[in-house]
């Protein structure tokens, strides 16, 4: 019973600890996106509530303006039924349908980059509570970055090599690692264990993982920053030098000059 009472002890105190460290960096529970593909997720769901409730309204205000022919008139019970019906639908739709958390599942089975970083985004900001402010700090930059990466691969064959691996790493590697340390009991993350702690290897995992994702992101964009200096070339020949180049719109025509009348002949004339 004693050793009980004393792993208690030591959870809450770990426990206590975290929660100072949380509001000392402002807090685990925050809202905000993490990222575009995310912050268009919500966006889109947001306009889906507002049709529903616009939906629900243009119902309430028939059935009444119905129930008002058919019984000449609805009078005021009428009137608040229809005004707590429409706050009801207020309520509802103001909490419903959520936004859909993704499954670890359904990043490995995404092929779409715009879908697979919306999802990555997504799943990144639902695990942020259980995490280490280092930790929270390394996943709101990998918003940002997933950002830059899925601009890049909507410019991929999904098939090709590069596409396929860039996938697995923000697809599988990237969230293992967040369910390896999720998996550690909660007083043992701090614990120092074989010269570091959980908490340590995490953030060491993740920031590995940001430089790796950096680092595709740089070698995918080489082919467009190639194909843009193959075209500086290429307009820098066609149209650099001055002359090749087009004449300016503005400039006005220059006339052609009218033709000389010929000389009259200096030869003299035979007098005979």
């Amino acid at each position: 019973m004693v050793q009980d009472l004393t792993r208690n002890s030591d959870r809450i105190l770990a426990e206590s600890r975290a929660l100072v460290r949380d509001n000392r960096s402002g807090g685990r529970h925050r809202r905000v996106s993490i990222g575009q593909g995310s912050r268009k997720a919500k966006a889109r769901n947001l306009l889906k509530r507002a049709g529903y409730f616009g939906i629900a309204v243009f119902a309430i205000l028939a059935a009444m303006t119905a129930a008002g022919i058919i019984l000449n008139g609805i009078g005021f019970v009428g009137v608040m039924i229809a005004a707590f019906a429409m706050i009801a639908a207020a309520i509802l739709f103001s909490q419903f349908p959520r936004v859909r958390e993704p499954k670890r599942a359904d990043l490995a089975r995404t092929n779409d980059a715009g879908k697979l970083v919306a999802q990555t985004e997504l799943w990144l900001e639902s695990q942020r509570p259980a995490l280490p402010p280092p930790a929270v700090k390394l996943v709101d930059d990998l918003g940002v970055q997933l950002d830059e990466l899925g601009r890049q691969l909507a410019n991929v064959d999904p098939a090709h090599p590069a596409a396929r691996e860039t996938r697995k790493l923000v697809g599988e590697h990237l969230p293992e690692t967040i369910d390896s340390y999720r998996r550690i009991p909660g007083n043992l993350r701090g614990e120092e264990r074989a010269g570091s702690t959980p908490d340590a290897q995490l953030v060491d995992s993740l920031d590995k993982i940001s430089r790796e994702i950096d680092h595709v992101t740089r070698q995918l964009a080489e082919g467009s920053l190639d194909d843009l200096a193959i075209k500086s070339r290429y307009l820098d020949y066609r149209y650099g030098d001055a002359e090749t180049a087009l004449p300016s719109p503005s400039a006005p025509p220059v006339p052609a000059e009218p033709p000389q009348p010929a000389a009259p002949s200096s030869v003299p004339l035979d007098d005979r």
